[in-house]
């Protein structure tokens, strides 16, 4: 048994052969899912032609050090917030060599929500050198701290595949 359940991976085959096809690179921003993303690119053979680099920034301070997240968003907007999704996308972008990036930031529980921003709150942000952007913001609800970072992971991954292939 692997690492990742059979999806995911199908997922991630699909980027780092599609990828590998065009000559594109593809780096991540992650938060709630802990470097999950580039390690589910990386279960594949390959990936070293697609994966440039992933950034697991954790905290604050790690979003504002490593990918250039402004203070000010996190004060005003929060950790998990769209404006902090799209900072942590534009500066793995920046930092990297990639041309395609993604960013997740959420709350994966079982503690840490508020009626504000529950439980299963996440939001991601995927983005191509050549400026189109997605945002989404995915409430999975309180169904398990795996099972929020595992369907970030997918969401994550089907955003950098549809900017690929439009």
């Amino acid at each position: 048994m692997g690492l990742f359940p059979p999806d995911i991976l199908s997922a991630a085959e699909a980027i780092i052969r599609d990828f590998t096809a065009a000559g594109l690179m593809v780096s991540t921003a992650e938060s709630c899912t802990g470097g999950l993303i580039s390690g589910a690119l990386t279960e594949i053979s390959g990936s070293s032609a697609v994966v440039d680099r992933g950034f697991v920034t954790y905290t604050n301070s790690a979003k504002t050090e490593l990918l250039g997240v402004q203070a000010q968003t996190l004060l005003r907007f929060g950790a998990v917030s769209q404006e902090t999704a799209r900072q942590m996308v534009h500066g793995a972008l920046f930092r990297s060599r990639a041309d395609i990036a993604v960013a997740v930031t959420g709350i994966a529980g079982p503690g840490g929500g508020s009626a504000e921003k529950p439980v299963g709150l996440v939001h991601l942000a995927a983005k191509s050198r050549g400026g189109a952007l997605i945002h989404r913001k995915m409430l999975y609800g309180d169904i398990g701290r795996s099972e929020v970072r595992m369907a970030t992971v997918r969401t994550a991954l089907e955003m950098v595949r549809s900017l690929l292939t439009g």
